[in-house]
């Protein structure tokens, strides 16, 4: 099992989430939790896809850090 990073963003009326590690893939809710089920479904479906049509599937290469300024 891989584990793929995820950042999730908080708009102004939205929650967005995306994959740097599988280019295109992203997803737009209403609430945090909403959109950590959607990435999560997408990020399977995707990785399925792939594998179904023979293509290589990314290996999780991006990290995830913080800055405290």
């Amino acid at each position: 099992m891989s584990e793929y990073a995820v950042i999730y963003e908080h708009g102004p009326t939205s929650w967005g989430a995306y994959c740097p590690d599988l280019p295109g893939l992203g997803v737009v809710g209403d609430t945090r939790d909403e959109v950590e089920r959607l990435i999560r479904e997408a990020v399977a479906l995707h990785i399925e896809s792939l594998r179904e049509n023979r293509e290589p599937v990314p290996e999780p290469a991006s990290t995830v850090g913080m800055v405290e300024v």
